[in-house]
């Protein structure tokens, strides 16, 4: 049962109270960790415990309650539960239970601390060992952002604890993960909102996720896999399980984040929108110059917003060249901008009836050198289905007006749809956005393909080898001219009559300071 608007207004209220109280000390795009933290411990919790309170009422145990069961006697089902479930949580650890403990606990971040080393230890030789590895670093209880004494530490966290634990987030069994995966993604929003370039770097705006995972489903129901090659977060991943729902993604959810703090939250993420350790694979290291998805690949959803002009190897590295991600266009992107190879990383693992939407600098368009060799490839070789022009000012920290390219194999046709949707947006508090409506213009063009003045244009192969393999939109279709519309003749006419005003009033003056002047004679 997904949150109601009510529920979800006031659950935000709740998140931002915590954040807002809990700041103190620590920024707050670094305590996010904390509060996402102890939101995925409490949801862990009460996963594995409705998870056995269940099993156990059809087995015929009424009012079984797993929080009040003796440690001891709960290590018997260790083996089996890590094995269903990726990992094992004893009933004295339970975030319920520690919680209850918390506010006469003099050594709570001893506690936590043992706990997450614990929760992380079950999966220890586990097939889910990889998922959880590390998961609670960056929820440090040591840290001195929490205060300067252990004391003032841990009553910071256990405002914290008691904080998560009132959130109304029902039962896991009763909504499902849609609230826990609300509350992260309102988290995320609102502390990448306020920490500018730093947090919004790592998230891409829910309006902008939508959009790109629907311009890579059109026509679909379900996809075999999506993949993510700089997946932050992320949230682009999850949007595909909002579109498709988890039987639409049929074998699961893969990518690769080089920031291990990012790496963490998107593992992070995955487990609070109720995906699986076995449909999930995140992988941490850089993507182009060590992927690590070789045996997965190709991908029928591709979607990712990767970071823009950052430095690579490029042609220090000889092995490159080679690659067989990079070697079909015969030569690599320049070692100051990167933007092309995640271009030619993203076709290269795309599968035949694949779509990868992409968003770009809106450099890699029109950029001579090496740059305009890898468009010429793209080109010639009929992968680019469409580029649309995004307006200024959707993402956090950066005011660029970016845009999106979308990736096909097997194209039926040979033109190129550029679309302008520069103007496609609503005003927000200190971003701009793309409304409901926004967005299915654009998808509606793209799916459709028709001309539409000063919006859509299908750009032949002809006329794209023309302008130089020049793919900026604006070279394709031609923005309306909102400026006001001036009648010269009227403007003239009115001017004659200002300045015929302008003559008969300094007459009048000149009278004025005659008659002064001659009474003066007198």
């Amino acid at each position: 049962m997904a949150v109601g608007n009510n529920e979800r207004e006031e659950l935000h209220r709740a998140i931002w109270a915590i954040a807002d109280e809990m700041r103190g000390a620590v920024d707050g795009w670094d305590f996010k960790n904390y509060v996402l933290g102890a939101m995925f411990y409490r949801y862990i919790s009460e996963d594995l415990a409705a998870y056995i309170d269940q099993g156990e009422e059809e087995a015929g145990n009424a009012g079984f309650h797993y929080a009040e069961m003796a440690d001891a006697d709960a290590e018997e089902a260790r083996q089996g539960l890590i094995e269903e479930k990726g990992y094992f949580i004893l009933p004295s650890d339970l975030f319920v239970n520690v919680c209850a403990r918390a506010a006469d606990d003099e050594n709570l971040n001893e506690t936590l601390e043992g706990v997450f080393r614990r929760i992380e230890g079950s999966t220890s030789g586990s097939e889910s060992e990889t998922d959880f590895r590390g998961l609670f670093d960056d929820f440090n209880v040591n840290s001195n952002q929490l205060g300067g004494t252990v004391k003032l530490r841990n009553k910071r966290l256990v405002k914290l604890l008691e904080g998560v634990q009132d959130m109304q987030l029902g039962t896991i069994t009763g909504h499902g993960s849609d609230t826990f995966g609300d509350a992260y993604e309102y988290l995320m929003t609102m502390y990448a909102s306020n920490a500018g370039k730093s947090g919004g770097e790592f998230f891409t705006p829910s309006d902008v996720s939508i959009l790109l995972t629907r311009l890579g489903t059109v026509g679909k129901t379900s996809v075999n896999k999506v993949y993510d090659p700089a997946c932050g977060s992320g949230s682009l991943l999850l949007k595909s399980l909002d579109l498709l729902g988890m039987d639409g993604v049929k074998q699961g959810f893969f990518g690769q984040e080089i920031n291990v703090t990012t790496y963490n939250l998107c593992r992070i993420n995955m487990f609070l929108h109720g995906v699986g350790f076995d449909r999930f694979d995140i992988a941490l290291g850089d993507t182009l110059t060590d992927p690590k998805h070789w045996d997965d690949e190709p991908f029928e959803l591709i979607v990712s917003n990767p970071p823009y002009s950052i430095k690579w190897e490029g042609k220090d590295n000889p092995t490159l060249i080679n690659d067989p991600r990079f070697a079909p266009a015969g030569v690599l992107a320049p070692k100051s901008k990167a933007d092309l190879a995640f271009i030619l990383h993203c076709l290269s693992w795309l599968s035949p009836s694949g779509t990868a939407s992409i968003v770009c600098f809106p450099g890699v368009m029109y950029r001579g050198g090496a740059e305009k060799k890898i468009r010429k490839f793209l080109v010639d070789n009929n992968y680019i289905d469409a580029v649309i022009q995004l307006p200024a000012n959707l993402f956090f920290g950066t005011s660029i007006a970016t845009c999106i390219m979308v990736l096909k194999k097997n194209k039926q046709e040979t033109g190129i749809l550029m679309i302008d949707a520069s103007n496609e947006f609503v005003k927000a508090t200190n971003n701009n956005r793309l409304s409901d409506d926004n967005i299915e213009h654009i998808v509606d063009a793209f799916e459709k393909r028709e001309a539409v003045e000063h919006f859509a244009h299908t750009a032949s192969y002809d006329e794209v080898v023309e302008n130089d393999y020049n793919l900026s939109v604006s070279a394709y279709v031609e923005p309306e001219d909102t400026r006001e519309q001036i009648d010269i003749q009227a403007l003239n006419a009115e001017l004659k009559t200002l300045v015929a005003k302008e003559d008969e009033l300094r007459r009048a003056i000149d009278e004025i300071v005659a008659e002064i002047e001659g009474g003066g004679d007198e």
